[in-house]
């Protein structure tokens, strides 16, 4: 029988409050929700889902979501699943910058940060080894995991060209050596398989059919509610206004954000900051450890900055008004980008889904998702242990290289302790969550300079 709507709208509810750590720990919380514990979707479906997404604009865990709901439930699916995943982190966000604006640096909410970004890196490391287990089947994928990250992590390459190269030898091994691009055999009991996949294998249902009319209608609908709200402030607030400044500025993010918010964190600061004023850059990161320290994707970053734009330069409303108006503008021009890519392309995949060339060459990019998410998991690492990280360049090589000077013992305390609760002890995410938000208010409220 088909997943009752109400029960999977309870299943999104609770991943959404369980997303914290970025994209590889949301990834992680849907994958031991729908796959090992609800088994409505198998572990191949999963992955073929989840390589789409990744080589999308946009954050993939909440475009994931989407799709996954989708699959489940049509298009009533797909909304309730990514609009719920972005929720609780745009309510967290929103709470957390009125507060930012109202009071200024605050020493409670402070050490709730400083305790909070070690637990994050903790989960994160947990879902790191989580996805490499399952995705890792072959030496020759461990090779293209590890490529990836040297490519991204000296080499600074961009993850698209990432993404194409490991679809490119995805489509050439599928040919040369089947055996080692196909997906991870699904980690599921011997006749258990998966409820949604059971239902769409015994029938293909309507909604998985594409059709050129419908992607039409799709297309003209998405790109309808994306850019009408765009075009009214300029009609009636003029391309000066901040308004329409937001709108557009990171209307044009969503479009370029491969690789998850850390590409184009710089892009956006550089943007932000030096170009249209609207914050600083201490002010900028923040964002960041608001972003990193509430539930959903981290780019939810761009609500904090949006707000601030228009909390300073209001018009004639209200500051917090103004700025809470920005926060829904910039959410909504971020994210109904990402509803349009999954429900225009889904319906494309799916049928592509048993192509033994794409399985190829999306199983080869999924290799690669790990090494680029090594290479996520060292980037906070370095930047929630340390003060300073700098950079080393040996001809085409950079190596990030941290001030070992300034190691905060603390912080570095909190990360050990979190590490050994979640890999040995499986400690639950709010829990620990809360634990190390604790030790970090208390850190910073009664130990030295508190």
């Amino acid at each position: 029988m088909p997943v009752p709507f109400g029960e999977a709208l309870r299943a999104w509810v609770r991943i959404a409050l369980n997303s914290f750590g970025g994209p590889a720990g949301q990834i992680a919380v849907m994958h031991r929700i729908l796959v090992e514990e609800k088994r409505w979707v198998s572990e191949e479906r999963f992955l073929h889902a989840l390589s789409y997404c990744m080589l999308l604009p946009g954050p993939e865990a909440q475009q994931l979501a989407t799709y996954v709901g989708w699959l489940l439930h049509r298009t009533r699916g797909g909304l309730a699943a990514g609009i719920l995943f972005v929720l609780p982190g745009f309510v967290a966000i929103l709470a957390l910058s009125l507060l930012y604006a109202a009071y200024g640096d605050l020493p409670l909410v402070e050490g709730i940060f400083f305790g909070i970004k070690p637990a994050v890196l903790a989960l994160v490391l947990e879902a790191l080894l989580r996805i490499a287990k399952r995705a890792l089947g072959h030496a020759v994928q461990v090779g293209i995991a590890a490529g990836a990250f040297f490519a991204i992590f000296f080499l600074e390459v961009p993850f698209p060209w990432i993404v194409l190269g490991a679809g490119v030898l995805g489509l050439a091994g599928a040919r040369l050596l089947p055996e080692a691009f196909r997906p991870p055999r699904p980690a599921l009991p011997a006749g258990s398989a998966a409820l949604a996949d059971a239902l769409l294998d015994a029938g293909t249902p309507e909604h998985t059919r594409p059709t050129l009319g419908r992607a039409l209608r799709v297309a003209a609908l998405g790109l309808a509610l994306w850019w009408a709200p765009i075009a009214a402030l300029f009609l009636c607030r003029g391309e000066d206004d901040v308004f329409t400044q937001i709108a557009l500025f990171f209307s044009k993010l969503a479009v370029v954000t491969f690789g998850g918010a850390y590409a184009v964190l710089a892009y956006m600061a550089q943007q932000a900051v030096e170009h249209y004023g609207w914050l600083s850059a201490g002010e900028m990161l923040d964002g960041l450890g608001m972003a990193e320290t509430t539930p959903g994707p981290l780019i939810q970053v761009v609500q904090f900055v949006g707000f601030l734009g228009a909390y300073r330069s209001p018009g004639s409303l209200p500051p917090w008004l103004a700025g809470t108006l920005a926060a829904v503008l910039t959410t909504w021009v971020t994210y109904v980008p990402c509803f349009l890519w999954i429900f225009l392309g889904a319906p494309w995949i799916e049928r592509l889904r048993e192509s033994a060339l794409l399985r190829g060459a999306l199983a080869g990019i999924t290799a690669a998702v790990v090494g680029v998410i090594l290479n996520l998991t060292i980037w906070f690492s370095l930047h929630t242990l340390f003060g300073s990280v700098g950079e080393r360049r040996f001809g085409p090589l950079v190596l990030q290289v941290p001030a070992w000077g300034t190691l905060d013992l603390a912080a570095a305390a909190i990360a050990l302790g979190a590490a050994v609760a979640t890999l040995r002890f499986h400690v639950g995410m709010l829990k620990l969550i809360a634990a190390c938000a604790a030790l970090g208010a208390t850190w910073r409220l009664l130990g030295p300079g508190g």
